[in-house]
């Protein structure tokens, strides 16, 4: 029988792996061949053409390496994007929202502009509390992003992920709204519209930035100068 992890290191010799990878893409496909030669001797085939079909497995070894390199591309791609964008992301949405849930059921209270009539002056709800709080949000993501590489889009993406729910309801589901129903369209005048997304939007946005982007710089400095 041959030596299975030999004969495909020397296939494979000059694919493009770290060695602990390349170990184990050897090992997994020297089980497979094996795998195969020993379900074709004991099919009655001879040692020779069992082995024959074994390699036959692997085809042309040029284009299994490309396929190799190919696939380890994609796979460092994905793990990049899940620690430099997702994983940071996810946090400081989860924060920025449990913060917001805390604070609307304990406090403290939001400031709400003067009771005006509405058709008057739209009255806003600002949370200064919850806006206190996303600068050292956006700090985190900014830094969970830097650490793992990200480049500046990814960082400011992480940093003002928190307001990707309220932009999208503002852009997308008000319109919406409004088209599909008359009774919202009738209740919601243009200046009511920009106090709710300068409240929901731009001012959080504004806030985690504050926090994000000195930390990003920093950083960046900092690994810089290293």
């Amino acid at each position: 029988m041959p030596n299975w992890p030999e004969l495909l290191r020397q296939g494979l010799s000059g694919i493009r792996l770290p060695e602990n990878d390349a170990v184990d893409v050897i090992e997994e496909l020297a089980n497979h061949l094996e795998e195969v030669y020993h379900t074709s001797f004991s099919e009655g085939l001879t040692e020779q053409a069992a082995v024959q079909r074994a390699l036959e497995e692997v085809g042309n070894w040029r284009v299994l390496r490309r396929e190799i390199d190919s696939s380890r591309k994609k796979e460092l791609s994905m793990n990049k994007r899940v620690s430099q964008f997702w994983f940071p992301s996810i946090m400081t949405m989860f924060l920025a929202m449990i913060i917001l849930m805390v604070i609307e059921k304990v406090g403290p209270r939001p400031w709400v502009s003067s009771a005006q009539p509405l058709r008057v002056t739209p009255v806003a709800v600002v949370y200064f509390s919850w806006l206190l709080t996303l600068p050292f949000i956006g700090a985190l993501g900014a830094w969970l992003s830097g650490r793992a590489g990200g480049r500046l889009r990814a960082v400011l993406s992480s940093i003002t992920f928190p307001v990707l729910p309220y932009l999208a309801f503002f852009v997308i589901g008000l319109p919406i709204a409004i088209i599909l129903d008359d009774h919202v369209a009738h209740n919601i005048m243009l200046p009511a519209f920009f106090v709710g997304f300068v409240n929901w939007v731009i001012l959080p946005a504004v806030a985690l930035l504050a926090g994000g982007l000195p930390v990003h710089y920093l950083s960046a400095n900092a690994r810089a100068s290293m």
